[in-house]
């Protein structure tokens, strides 16, 4: 038997071809530490399971929880002027956008959608801030008004999901067009006698926060959600000054009348399901009303035939019969 054979080379095999564990299966939560699995992760809304802390989730992912059954119609959005600026700084401004495309699968930062919630028809839109930090450029301006139309033509509430760094420094002044224009889109659904219900992710900062994101008819935010113009660190540099513990934080901002609620991203389409019906003066909805996929897809004739035709006996009665023939035959 030739020992370096069979012993060391398997064994130098063995070191150097080991299987490599994937780096996306945990995920670690910012807030307590905690190495959450990404199944449990995604099953719990990007929610931790520990702490309770809300992580950013993709507006596809939002949609997929808050529509009836995950179904919903994406809203056409116009596209704009890609560079309008010939904006260059490290990267060239197209470059920038292909790769937002790339690691996000999304065309911008911003989809609007239409479908059902609790059997309730709207439009809604969500910002997405893995896309460039969810920045506010001439597309998402498109795609507010783009929602807006929509749901004048089809007269549903329009609920705005809102998550951004602010405006998007690349189109400059054009970005900044933006805060007029969304409030016009957000005047159309009031002249329609139309509700309008944002709703506060973190971070909501910058131009965002100046324009549509506070003019809602009614205002919720998820735990913890950083909302504010400008950052507590440029503040505190700027009045020279410590700021309160939880200060522009949406806990704090309910607490001083800037929010209307504060509800938890579980609880989230219940809540909106409930303000959104009361707006329209529609009756409540009725809990468990829609069936899951699961029962739509049973073929429940086919079961009740079977059932008529060869009616099976029961499992209490099947027990006593045959402990009784036993006994005749002792």
């Amino acid at each position: 038997m030739n020992w370096i054979s069979n012993y060391v080379r398997p064994k130098i095999n063995s070191l150097f071809s080991r299987r490599e564990v994937p780096e996306n299966l945990w995920t670690k939560c910012p807030e307590c530490g905690t190495m959450l699995f990404h199944r449990e992760l995604a099953e719990n809304l990007n929610v931790c399971t520990n702490c309770g802390h809300h992580m950013q989730l993709v507006p596809r992912d939002r949609f997929l929880s808050l529509f009836d059954n995950g179904i919903f119609v994406e809203v056409e959005v116009p596209a704009p002027v890609v560079d309008p600026l010939q904006f260059r700084d490290q990267k060239k401004y197209p470059e920038r956008l292909k790769t937002a495309q790339k690691s996000t699968g999304e065309s911008e930062a911003m989809l609007v959608a239409e479908g059902e919630i609790g059997r309730t028809p709207i439009v809604a839109a969500a910002q997405d801030f893995t896309f460039m930090g969810g920045s506010m450029g001439i597309y998402v301006g498109n795609a507010i008004i783009a929602a807006a139309e929509r749901a004048v033509e089809l007269k549903r509430p329009l609920i705005l999901f809102s998550a951004a760094g602010g405006a998007r420094m690349q189109e400059g002044i054009l970005s900044l067009m933006q805060m007029p224009r969304t409030t016009v889109a957000v005047e159309m659904l009031r002249d329609a006698g139309l509700p309008y219900i944002v709703v506060l992710t973190h971070p909501t900062t910058g131009g965002v926060t100046a324009s549509y994101a506070m003019l809602g008819d009614v205002h919720i935010a998820e735990p913890n959600a950083l909302i504010c113009f400008a950052g507590p660190r440029v503040i505190e540099q700027t009045i020279r000054e410590s700021l309160p513990e939880g200060f522009q934080r949406a806990e704090y901002l309910l607490d001083h009348g800037m929010l209307d609620r504060v509800t938890h991203r579980g609880d989230m389409k219940e809540e909106l399901v409930t303000i959104t019906r009361m707006l329209l003066g529609l009756p409540p909805a009725v809990k468990g009303d829609l069936p899951p996929p699961e029962t739509v897809a049973e073929p429940a004739p086919a079961k009740a035939s079977k059932t008529a035709s060869q009616p099976e006996p029961e499992p209490a009665k099947a027990a006593p019969a045959k402990k009784t023939r036993r006994r005749r035959k002792a």
